[in-house]
C-alpha cells in the first residue's frame, strides 16, 4: 500500500497537517515546497501537482490528491477519530471550528505577511487578537475541545506561532495552549523535520 504524501512549506498552514500526520503515527512522506518559486526540493514545478500552486497538498494512499486546509484536517480527522471530538456533534463543531481559524483568524495575517501599512498592520492585529479572545471564551479545556487537542487545535497552533512572529498580543489560554503545544512530541518532530525548531 503506497504512503501518503504532504507537500508543505516550513511554518505555513500546512504545518498544522504535517502535526495531525505525526499525531495519528501515520505513515507519510513530505516534500518541501518553496510558495515564492512554486519549486517542490526536488525541482519540480509544483504547479504541475496541484494547479493551485499553494500548500497544503496532500496525496492519498491510493493516489488521489486533497487540497485546503480544512478539507485536508477533517480527512484526517476522519481517518483517525483520535483526532476529532466526541459526540453527536463533533464533526460540525470540528468543522465550524476550522472554518473559523481560516475564515477569520488565517485571512486576518493577511496584511502582515504582504507588507501592510503601519495603519493596516495595527488593524490586523488588534483584529486577531479580538479573535483569539472569542475564541477562548468557547474553549472547553487545556485545548478547544477538552484536555486532548485535535486537527483544529493544530491549526489554531501555526496561528498562534504567527501572533508570535508578528508580535500579536494573544490572551492568555491561547499563550498557554502554544505552550503546551510546543512540547508535544508530535509538534517536536514536525517542527524540526520543516527547519522550524
Amino acid at each position: 500500500m503506497s504512503r501518503m504524501k504532504l507537500y508543505y512549506a516550513p511554518g505555513a498552514c500546512s504545518l498544522a497537517d504535517h502535526i495531525a500526520l505525526h499525531e495519528a503515527v501515520a505513515s507519510f512522506d513530505i516534500e518541501r515546497v518553496d510558495i515564492r518559486t512554486h519549486t517542490t526540493e526536488h525541482g519540480v514545478d509544483f504547479r504541475r501537482i496541484s494547479d493551485k500552486g499553494y500548500v497544503p497538498a496532500l496525496i492519498l494512499a491510493d493516489g488521489q490528491m486533497l487540497t485546503e486546509n480544512i478539507a485536508v484536517l477533517d480527512y484526517l480527522a476522519t481517518l483517525y477519530p483520535q483526532l476529532a471530538p466526541a459526540g453527536l456533534l463533533g464533526r460540525s463543531r470540528l468543522i465550524e471550528a476550522l472554518a473559523f481559524v481560516s475564515t477569520e483568524l488565517h485571512r486576518a495575517f493577511k496584511p502582515m505577511w504582504h507588507g501592510g501599512s503601519a495603519r493596516e498592520l495595527a488593524r490586523a492585529s488588534g483584529t486577531v487578537t479580538g479573535l483569539l479572545v472569542l475564541l477562548s471564551g468557547g474553549m472547553k479545556g487545556t485545548f478547544l475541545f477538552g484536555d486532548e487537542p485535535t486537527v483544529a487545535d493544530f491549526y489554531l497552533f501555526v496561528m498562534l506561532l504567527w501572533a508570535e512572529r508578528f508580535d500579536v498580543e494573544v490572551p492568555e489560554p491561547m499563550a498557554e495552549l502554544r505552550r503546551r503545544m510546543r512540547e508535544r512530541p508530535a509538534v517536536v518532530a514536525a517542527m524540526t523535520a520543516e527547519g522550524l525548531a
